[in-house]
Formats: structure tokens, C-alpha cells, sequence
């Protein structure tokens, strides 16, 4: 059994057990104070790898000789097209998805309950830092005390100039750190591992008190927060199919028909790596050339996130409207601009994109546990942002190929 389909059943029945032990109210049997201790458990052991793992992953990527080179390689062209993709996909989340999940309803006596489990202090957990105060607490004054207090942004900040001043070091000297990061990134995926392992039982401890807290309640939102994400998701899949005709100039008929089998890959497997050679074999019959596709298509699978920072960003607001928690326009785009950067480090592993948002739910003080949750329910949506991202890779090649002037004539034949 796959553990995907391990956590699903581990969300059914966390879902089914909570909302029967609300119906029921057993007087004479507390199961909650045994079960949430167990996801609690969960939760911090996965907190206690995000800074090891972002300082290590910044670092190797960085500092790291292969990857400065591949970054040279790529061009500055491909960077642009990479960031200006990421900040259509962080727009359809502030402009679309935000206004969409903020009308979802959920009783505020339930969410100051669930506040008041997760932190003990539900109006303490309500309040966000006001942005100058955030903005000023960016450059932390020592970076071991930031990781000391859980300040992952300014850590991570820290940690880029770092990263950047290993560059003016010998190369001796600057390879045995980026050894030592890798070796830390390396052992770090291996104790993720285990602890996704385990996330079948985590997932369970998790949802079963939110289940008992708001019964029915909580898988009418469930349901309707999956149902917007997925359709936002197509929708941001098929905003790139004017940008393959008109600006790659590939008809769309054929753009269609060789994207599907790319798609479906994706869709299935939720990962663009195993699509790679589907992707590769479309974007050649549709004129892309091996100096172009044999460049972009590795860098886009390794860095390219397209349809991340939607998914993630809903997936805040979700979270916030869960715990009650209100999120400003300026909060929402600290959420989104933050996912988006952190998109291009999301490691991979099972539900990485979900793991590397740690840092931003710390910095604004939203619950952790809201992960845990969304870790839950991240098989069909992950199926949905896998199928984006592919199309985002096959689209964007096409479009480089035609800068690069190098592109051959499509297929024509149906």
C-alpha cells in the first residue's frame, strides 16, 4: 500500500472517529488528551528539521559549483521566465484564491477551541506582527538566537548571505562547506522520510480533534477548500495554453494533443521528474531542439514550481480561516510572495512544497498543526498541481526554443 493511500485512510478515519466521538459525547471516556499529545509529537518532530534542512538546501544551491554553473548555463532569459510564471501562479492565489477561501464560514467559538488547544492562548495566536515590525525583524543581530526562537525568515536571510560570501572564499575552502551542507540535506530527506512514514498515525492524531471539535462542519469545509483549489489549478494549466500559442506560436490542436500524455503522467504519479521523459519527447515534436530542452527541461523539474505557490497559498488561507485567524492584504502577500520564493527550494520529497511552509505559518504565527492537516489532504490537489507544473515545463521550453530561434516545424498530423 502506498502512502499516499496510507494517509488517506489515516484522514477517513481520523474524520470518521472525530465527528462519531462528537455525536456520541461519551461522558465516562476522554480520548482527546491521549490522542492529540500523538500529533502534537508529529508536528514538532517535522518542525525540528525545517532549519537544518532550508540552511542546507540554500546553501548546496548557492554555493554549490554545479548548481552556480547550471544557473550560469541557463541564462538570464530562463530566470525571468521562471519568476514571471511563479508570479502569475502567486497573483491567481492573492487575487483569486484569497477572496475565494475567505468567504468559506466556520463558527468562531470553534476556531478560539482550536486555538486555545494549539498554542493556549487563542488571543495571542490571533494576532499577526504588524508589517513594519516583521519588516525591521528580518536582519536578525545573531542568527543563533533567530534559530534559537524559531525566527526561520531572518535565519534563512542570513543564511543567503552567507551562502553568497562562500563565493569569495577559496574553493577549497568553500567546497568543504558545501560538502558539510550536503551531507546535513542528505540525512535531513533520510529523518523526513521517517517521520512521513509515521504520517498515517500523525495525520489521524490530528484530524481527529479537529473532527470532534467541529463534527460535520469540518468535512463541508474540507470538501469545498479541495474543490477551489483543484479548479483555480486547472484554471492556472489552461491560462499557459494562449501563452504556448501565441507566444511559442504552436497550434493549439497539436499543443493539446502532445501535452495530454505529458499531463496524465503527471497527474498520476504527482511528480514531474517521472513525466520528464514524456515532456521531452513532446517538446521535441513540437519543434523544440535538444541545446533548449536538454538545458531548461532538467533545471525547470529541479527548480521550477509553477503551480506551488497557488496550492500553498490557498492553503494558508485555509488554515487561517480554520483557526479564525484574520489575514490582512499585506499578510496575504507576505503569504504569497514567501511561498512563492520558497518554491524554488521545495525539496523532493513526498509533500516537500507543504514542508518548506513551515517558515512562513512561524513568522505570521499561524498554527504548524495546519500542515499536518493539509499534508492530509494533498493527494488529489498534488495530482492537480503536478499536471500544472509539466505543462508549465513543456510550455515554457517551447517559448525559449522560439527566443533561441531554434525551434524546427511542429508535427501537423492528427
Amino acid at each position: 500500500m502506498s502512502l499516499p493511500l496510507k494517509i488517506l485512510i489515516g484522514l477517513l478515519l481520523g474524520l470518521i472517529g472525530g465527528i462519531s466521538y462528537s455525536v456520541l459525547q461519551p461522558e465516562n471516556l476522554t480520548l482527546l488528551p491521549f490522542i492529540e499529545p500523538i500529533g502534537t509529537l508529529w508536528v514538532n518532530a517535522i518542525r525540528m528539521t525545517i532549519i537544518p534542512l532550508l540552511m542546507a538546501l540554500l546553501v548546496t544551491a548557492i554555493a554549490g559549483q554545479a548548481g552556480g554553473s547550471n544557473l550560469a548555463r541557463l541564462g538570464g532569459k530562463t530566470i525571468l521566465f521562471f519568476l514571471g510564471f511563479i508570479g502569475l501562479s502567486c497573483a491567481v492565489a492573492l487575487f483569486i484564491a484569497a477572496p475565494l477561501i475567505a468567504q468559506l464560514q466556520l463558527d468562531p467559538e470553534a476556531s478560539q477551541a482550536l486555538l486555545a488547544r494549539t498554542s493556549g492562548s487563542p488571543a495571542d495566536a490571533s494576532e499577526l506582527p504588524p508589517f513594519r515590525d516583521w519588516l525591521v525583524s528580518l536582519i536578525p543581530t545573531n542568527p543563533f538566537a533567530a534559530a534559537a526562537d524559531g525566527a526561520v525568515l531572518p535565519l534563512l536571510l542570513f543564511t543567503v548571505l552567507f551562502a553568497v560570501a562562500l563565493h569569495s572564499i577559496s574553493a577549497s575552502q568553500r567546497q568543504l562547506l558545501v560538502d558539510f551542507f550536503f551531507a546535513i540535506k542528505e540525512a535531513m530527506f533520510v529523518l523526513i522520510a521517517w517521520l512521513m512514514a509515521l504520517a498515517p498515525v500523525g495525520v489521524f492524531a490530528l484530524v481527529f480533534p479537529l473532527a470532534a471539535t467541529l463534527g460535520l462542519s469540518l468535512l463541508s469545509l474540507l470538501a469545498t477548500f479541495v474543490a477551489i483549489v483543484c479548479s483555480l489549478l486547472l484554471l492556472l494549466a489552461l491560462l499557459l495554453y494562449p501563452i504556448a500559442i501565441f507566444g511559442a506560436a504552436v497550434p493549439l490542436r497539436q499543443f493539446a494533443r502532445l501535452a495530454l500524455p505529458v499531463q496524465a503522467i503527471g497527474f498520476s504519479t504527482r511528480s514531474s521528474l517521472a513525466a520528464l521523459p514524456a515532456t521531452v519527447a513532446a517538446s521535441a515534436a513540437l519543434g523544440a531542439r535538444e541545446r533548449v530542452s536538454g538545458v531548461v527541461l532538467p533545471m525547470a523539474v529541479s527548480l521550477f514550481k509553477y503551480a506551488s505557490p497557488l496550492a500553498r497559498s490557498a492553503g494558508t488561507f485555509f488554515v487561517a480561516v480554520l483557526y479564525g485567524i484574520e489575514l490582512g492584504f499585506m499578510e496575504s502577500l507576505i503569504v504569497v510572495l514567501a511561498i512563492g520564493l520558497l518554491s524554488f527550494y521545495s525539496p523532493g520529497i513526498p509533500s516537500g512544497g507543504l514542508l518548506i511552509m513551515a517558515p512562513v505559518y512561524l513568522s505570521l504565527g499561524l498554527p504548524v498543526e495546519g500542515i499536518g492537516l493539509l499534508i492530509a489532504i494533498d493527494l488529489v490537489v498534488d495530482m492537480f498541481i503536478t499536471a500544472a507544473n509539466v505543462t508549465a515545463n513543456l510550455t515554457l521550453t517551447l517559448l525559449l526554443t522560439r527566443l533561441d530561434g531554434a525551434a524546427e516545424s511542429p508535427v501537423t498530423n492528427s
